[in-house]
């Protein structure tokens, strides 16, 4: 009975100090960000006096839909071939899963490198918007791919079992049965990815650029929100917009974060 208090203790203690640093930090920079928060910084054109980020905010929807729409179908056809048609003993599968962890554990900044390398100089892409959206396609496939996988196998074998007695086929059943099933958890990968890719920075300086404009081809540089805040707190003249920017990215990913739970469950309903 001890036992069980003391751990029920530290659960409790640990849920509170998790909660208190994320809620500390989100309300610290709302306090800090709300005095300097002005319409004026919704205006589509930047200036030296008005360091509006509505430019930035257009850049980082567009990053993060055309990088979602790269990465996601790769990644859920990858995690169904591992998944439902790979053999388990299969070396193939052993490569791919040892691809997705080192993936998964490369620094940022070295996709910023190696993006800028290859899109940037080598494929003559220039800074633009499609240099980073390859990039972060890129940095983004492992978290797809893993969170896939694992939604795929939370699935019980007895609904697959259920669908080939009824006469359906391997993709019938996948599509029709098990990726409903699974759309839920497929959805968390994909707006952990999400939150990836609102908040980066270093894999994007490199291949995105700085420009602070908004974007008028695919080829266009421009900035994301948190790369705007990076450049106004590190040039040190807009720090208080700076912090203005990162509560409005705060907002951001909570209403991303938000949207997605409830279509999850819309899902889970309809599953039910």
């Amino acid at each position: 009975m001890k036992k069980l208090n003391f751990y029920k203790l530290a659960t409790r203690i640990s849920a509170f100090i998790t909660f208190g640093a994320l809620f500390s930090i989100v309300f610290y920079i709302i306090l800090r960000g709300i005095p300097y928060f002005k319409l004026s910084m919704l205006s589509f054109n930047y200036t030296s006096e008005n360091v509006s980020m509505m430019p930035s905010i257009i850049t980082t929807l567009i990053i993060v839909a055309l990088s979602i729409l790269i990465s996601t179908p790769i990644g859920v056809f990858t995690a169904i071939y591992l998944v439902e048609y790979a053999k388990k003993d299969s070396k193939i599968v052993d490569i791919i899963r040892l691809a997705t962890e080192t993936l998964a554990g490369i620094p940022s900044i070295v996709y910023g490198l190696f993006g800028m390398i290859l899109f940037v100089t080598t494929l003559n892409f220039r800074y633009s918007i499609l240099s980073g959206v390859l990039t972060v396609s890129i940095m983004i496939l492992p978290l797809v791919i893993r969170s896939t996988e694992e939604a795929l196998k939370s699935v019980n074998d007895s609904i697959r079992q259920a669908s080939f007695a009824l006469g359906a086929g391997k993709l019938r059943t996948i599509f029709k049965i098990v990726l409903p099933v699974a759309i839920p958890g497929i959805l968390s990968g994909v707006v952990l990815a999400t939150g990836r890719i609102v908040g980066e920075t270093a894999g994007l300086i490199y291949t995105l650029g700085t420009a602070s404009k908004i974007p008028n081809s695919i080829f266009s540089s421009s900035r994301t929100l948190a790369l705007h805040m990076y450049i106004l707190s590190s040039e040190g003249l807009h720090v208080g917009e700076a912090y203005a920017t990162g509560m409005v990215l705060l907002i951001m990913i909570l209403f991303i974060n938000f949207i997605s739970n409830k279509i999850a469950n819309k899902f889970k309903e309809a599953k039910i």
